[in-house]
């Protein structure tokens, strides 16, 4: 059964995203908070949405999917990014995963978005011939970029005028007109 994620699955997802984190060998990097996810969840303004995947017998929660919107300046129209998608490894096979992708589809055709993507690590040759099932096509000529820490810290600091951080928004709307140099 895959469900909207409420309020109460916040402690379940943390436990699967540190899950998930071990097992791309960086759990150490895993430092969400419940408080932190579930204020991105089901805060005022959302910045993403979660749906949970159940195990038909017992009910218990066995995978989740955590996407947000993007958009595309090339279509013209929303998408979706899939930035979790995990299965515990007990429940692996069962169809889960194939579920939550196929509901993930379902929301896409539902609100037109033309994209649905998601990264996947390349040593990952499981989930890789999983999506390969699906028809998933892969990108080999993009590189996903990154800038985080003391390096996004040092860019910032390079711009030309102080941006009054008072005046941007937290949920990611329009914060007016930059400064003029």
């Amino acid at each position: 059964m895959i469900r909207a994620a409420t309020e109460e699955d916040v402690a379940e997802i943390r436990a699967m995203i540190r899950e998930l984190a071990d097992y791309e060998r960086a759990v150490e990097q895993a430092r969400t908070t419940e408080e932190q996810l579930r204020e991105a969840l089901f805060g005022e303004h959302p910045a993403a949405f979660a749906l949970i995947a159940e195990d038909g017998g017992t009910g218990r929660v066995v995978g989740y999917a955590l996407w947000f919107p993007r958009f595309s300046t090339w279509t013209g129209t929303r998408g979706m990014h899939l930035e979790d998608l995990y299965v515990r490894p007990s429940a692996r096979g069962g169809g889960h995963g194939r579920a939550l992708l196929a509901f993930l589809a379902a929301i896409c055709e539902q609100r037109g978005y033309e994209r649905f993507e998601w990264w996947v690590l390349a040593w990952n040759e499981p989930t890789i011939d999983f999506y390969r099932s699906l028809g998933v096509e892969f990108l080999d000529e993009w590189t996903v970029c990154r800038l985080s820490g003391e390096p996004l810290a040092e860019l910032a600091a390079r711009a030309p005028v102080a941006l009054d951080r008072t005046s941007v928004p937290q949920d990611g709307g329009s914060c007016g007109p930059l400064p003029q140099q």
